[in-house]
């Protein structure tokens, strides 16, 4: 080309550093947007070949409105930085673009020279990260809330049901309280979510076969998701294990398909889908959250009213919804973003209005056979008179669990504090054959209380007790099988059997142990 002719003859060493820089560059006219010249980078990164740059201008890159205000904002030294452009590429991707713009002298005419840095990554991953940090910000006061009302819940129900132990079956006040028991259980439904949001829910993991586990809930899912919904399994028979909660996956998939239900609300077809996948280097990368490696991948996905992009953004936050007032806390999918992420898993969101929702569930493959562990028969409550040292710092609460096992003949000696409990310890002559510690007090911490009483007294057996799960007992929120641990909120009765429980079991499986 003469222009290209000339600009050889004016500067070779500005040809050779445009055409093998590795940033895109552009070489356009200010006035009508006219591509003069476009270096490889340029056509590695649009997909146009050279000669296609020069019949183009900005607007079809940009769209008339965007081209029309970038030359209404240009100047002879855009600066990178200033603003991120949209681009769309021959194949229809729409790039996030920095442009610096400088002004050159290109065959005898001053011209732009545009230089171009593709951030879309960089902004996709920045989103990811404030995604991410919200998410962590919101999941802590989840945690601190549902801490609070479980210590409050575990009041109400406890004393309501020790009042109606009380009362004969005839006694009209039985109603009443039936009530409150009753909304003191749905309060501790809502709190439990709170807390598997929060990822500070105790968690049994156990290695699983997820198809076993998808084939066993299937019966019940075609019930759940009604006759006008086709259920279709499509599992992988080669599939690996994973190490997680059978109870807290089950509610996955259970929250994934009455989201799915309620978004096909003439019918459709539901598909729960299992393979073994290797997330690589490329696809984390994009990801700040995913580790590269070996998954195993659950999808549950619809062909219903699908979602925007606005309300794929706010998905799983908590009290977030779409459904009508009344039909929905909200908490479903907050529920599912806390179990997968407690359990060391990633998942990705794929929707489109009109074209229905896919939700991919990646957990981490393990090398294991499955374990089936056998369930212990419940142990009839027996009449005891074993000593326990109780320490709570929450009033109430040590006074309902002070009573309540009273009752049942034990022992107590409570605290209001470690520091408390530690002296009691110390002057006590006797065996004190268990210790029931929150886990979260001030100052000492329910476990290092556990490990100072346990060196004078390495025989006593521990149970933990909190409204949610603490580092120090807990390992990337999976609940070691070693430690006793009861969360709250909690009825009398499940108290006495897990105190009966800890203190016959020994070295079995829920025996309290050093952690």
């Amino acid at each position: 080309m003469p222009g290209k002719q000339r600009l050889k003859k004016n500067d070779r060493k500005f040809l050779l550093l445009f055409e093998e820089n590795p940033l895109p560059m552009w070489v356009f006219e200010a006035a009508s947007g006219q591509i003069l010249e476009a270096n490889a980078a340029a056509v590695a990164l649009y997909g146009y070949s050279s000669d296609e740059f020069r019949r183009m201008n900005l607007a079809d890159l940009q769209g008339e409105d965007s081209a029309r205000r970038f030359t209404s904002e240009l100047n002879a030294e855009m600066r990178p930085g200033t603003a991120v452009w949209q681009h769309r590429t021959k194949a229809g991707q729409i790039l996030d673009v920095d442009v610096g713009v400088h002004q050159i002298e290109y065959g005898g005419r001053l011209v732009q020279l545009g230089v171009l840095i593709d951030i879309t990554g960089r902004l996709r991953l920045e989103e990811q990260l404030r995604q991410a940090q919200k998410m962590e910000a919101v999941g802590m006061l989840a945690g601190g809330v549902a801490h609070d009302f479980n210590n409050l819940l575990t009041i109400i129900g406890g004393y309501s049901q020790l009042i109606m132990d009380g009362l004969s079956p005839h006694d009209p006040n039985r109603h009443n309280l039936e009530q409150v028991i009753k909304a003191s259980e749905r309060a501790a439904a809502l709190t439990q979510q709170l807390l598997a949001f929060s990822r500070r829910q105790v968690l049994l993991p156990k290695v699983l076969d997820l198809n076993k586990l998808v084939t066993s809930l299937s019966t019940m899912l075609r019930r759940l998701i009604g006759e006008d919904v086709d259920l279709r399994l499509a599992l992988d028979q080669e599939l690996g294990r994973v190490n997680a909660d059978p109870g807290q996956l089950e509610q996955v998939l259970m929250n994934l398909a009455v989201n799915a239900r309620d978004a096909m609300p003439k019918g459709g077809t539901l598909t729960v889908e299992t393979a073994n996948v290797y997330l690589d280097e490329s696809y984390a990368m994009r990801r700040i959250t995913v580790k590269p490696g070996p998954y195993i991948l659950l999808a549950v996905s619809d062909n219903g009213t699908g979602m925007d992009e606005s309300t794929q953004a706010r998905l799983f936050e908590p009290f977030f919804t779409t459904k009508a007032t009344g039909k929905g806390t909200g908490l479903g999918l907050s529920t599912v973003f806390g179990i997968v992420k407690q359990s060391g898993g990633s998942l990705q969101v794929y929707s489109e209005p009109g074209r229905g929702t896919s939700v991919k569930v990646y957990l981490p493959r393990i090398d294991q056979a499955a374990t089936i562990e056998p369930q212990d028969a419940p142990k009839a409550v027996r009449r005891a008179s074993e000593v326990v040292l109780l320490v709570e710092d929450d009033d109430m609460v040590r006074h309902l669990v002070r009573d309540t096992l009273a009752r049942q003949g034990y022992k107590l000696q409570d605290a209001a504090t470690p520091l408390e409990a530690i002296k009691i310890a110390e002057n006590f002559k006797g065996t004190i054959h268990l210790l029931i510690t929150d886990v979260i007090m001030p100052q000492v911490s329910g476990t290092e209380l556990a490990l100072n009483l346990r060196q004078q007294r390495p025989d006593m057996k521990v149970l933990y007790i909190s409204g949610y799960t603490d580092n120090a007992i807990v390992n990337a929120g999976l609940l070691q099988k070693e430690v006793a641990f009861l969360q709250k909120p909690f009825t009398p009765a499940v108290l006495v059997q897990k105190v009966q429980e800890v203190l016959e079991c020994g070295k079995k499986r829920g025996a309290a142990e050093q952690p």
